[in-house]
């Protein structure tokens, strides 16, 4: 490096920074890029051999002070990731190549858009050092002979950062939900059109009519028993679909201790016991809906009340801009949740493989936009009744 002060580190876990060296660095309160978050992941056994997740955060030090990181993985699959690239390994892999491993950048199992690049919030010079990680995780993907290295969920600023630097950029779509100054539940169902007002009404009484009780606990308010129930719904949705939970009942313990208030707990009960739960998390303006689960799946419309409408309600008391229930779900949309773009940024080792899919990536974003704008047709908000933030987007 031209800087000798300078130090690049790659760190095979969090265990040697200490969470107050990380959480300076412009975390911003995000649980997702917390110490605890992320450090419990591995800890817990939520990441490494047996999900094929191995940390490898690049970080920069000057004079034994963290100054700047990012939270990278080695990568043997694709999965919780959720930008889609099989397509890219089967083609990758037919053509004589091997797609695994590659390298990533993100929050493993969490699609929420946010800063990929920390740096210190005091540091003089912030995109020099977003610049050197990036250069850093290249460097890294090259010199091991690895596929590729993607930047998933980016934040606006590192969006553009890495669009600058020539990567290939790709787009997503996910449903948000915007707070438009809204009094209460009521006063934002008021800028629905009339039938899809009505439609949300009814759902929410028929939970009413099931006899369901629906109680919100926050982290500190979160007994053993209750984590112990939760988890097992956790459990079930997945076994149900097939799929894996990689998140283990300790490592929600440990997040119920450790993140406070930032853990949200929604259960569902009826006169035998608790039906259903959902978990979010939080940051000072942003609620993140992450997973659900039932025993039951006779319940109308418990998921809608669970998942959403109970999250916006608690948005909506606090004051809160933004609620991210999760990835995909066009069916959302007609319960105030609208189309917002996501970023990804990807280098590939493979020229000639890089400009196909460079090729590839550009056309879809050229359909996903266009997407997005018919999406906005399905929006319940009365004209000019929706938040400025939820507008369609032009030249996105």
């Amino acid at each position: 490096m031209d800087d000798q002060t300078l130090e690049i580190r790659i760190e095979q876990g969090l265990d040697k920074i200490r969470p107050e060296q990380w959480d300076s660095l412009g975390v911003d309160y995000n649980p997702f890029l917390s110490h605890a978050f992320l450090h419990g992941l591995e800890i817990h056994g939520c990441v490494g051999d047996e999900f094929g997740w191995y940390p490898r955060h690049i970080t920069i030090w000057e004079k034994d002070q963290l100054i700047a990181a990012c939270p990278t993985y080695i990568k043997t699959n694709s999965y919780g990731e959720f930008v889609f690239d099989w397509s890219w390994a089967s083609a990758y892999e037919r053509s004589g190549g091997r797609y695994y491993p590659k390298i990533v950048c993100g929050i493993p199992y969490t699609p929420t858009p946010g800063k990929r690049l920390l740096v210190h919030p005091d540091h003089p010079d912030p995109k020099r050092l977003k610049l050197i990680m990036i250069d850093a995780a290249i460097e890294m993907t090259r010199n091991a002979e690895y596929s590729g290295m993607h930047w998933l969920f980016t934040d606006k600023d590192d969006t553009a950062l890495l669009s600058d630097k020539g990567l290939i950029m790709r787009m997503g779509c996910q449903y948000h939900w915007h707070n438009n100054s809204y009094q209460d539940f009521d006063d934002f169902l008021s800028r629905f059109s009339s039938k899809k007002r009505k439609n949300v009404k009814r759902e929410r009484r028929l939970v009413q009519e099931q006899n369901l009780k629906l109680e919100t606990y926050e982290g500190p308010e979160i007994s053993d028993e209750l984590w112990e129930t939760f988890y097992q719904f956790y459990v079930d949705t997945f076994d149900k679909k097939s799929g894996i939970p990689t998140l283990t009942l300790p490592f929600f313990k440990d997040m119920g201790r450790k993140l406070g208030k930032q853990i949200i707990l929604i259960m569902a009960s009826d006169r035998d016991g608790y039906v259903a739960g959902a978990i979010n998390f939080a940051s000072k303006d942003r609620l993140y809906g992450r997973y659900w689960g039932t025993r039951r799946e006779d319940y109308d419309s418990l998921h809608f009340e669970t998942c959403f409408y109970q999250g916006i309600e608690y948005a909506i008391d606090r004051g809160m801009h933004c609620y991210e229930p999760g990835a995909q779900g066009e069916h959302k949309i007609p319960r105030g949740f609208l189309p917002t773009p996501t970023w990804s940024a990807h280098w590939l080792n493979d020229q000639g493989f890089s400009d196909v899919i460079r090729r590839y990536c550009d056309q879809e974003i050229r359909l996903m936009k266009d997407q997005c704008k018919e999406l906005f047709s399905l929006s319940p908000f009365r004209e000019g009744a929706q938040p400025p933030e939820q507008l369609p987007p032009e030249d996105t």
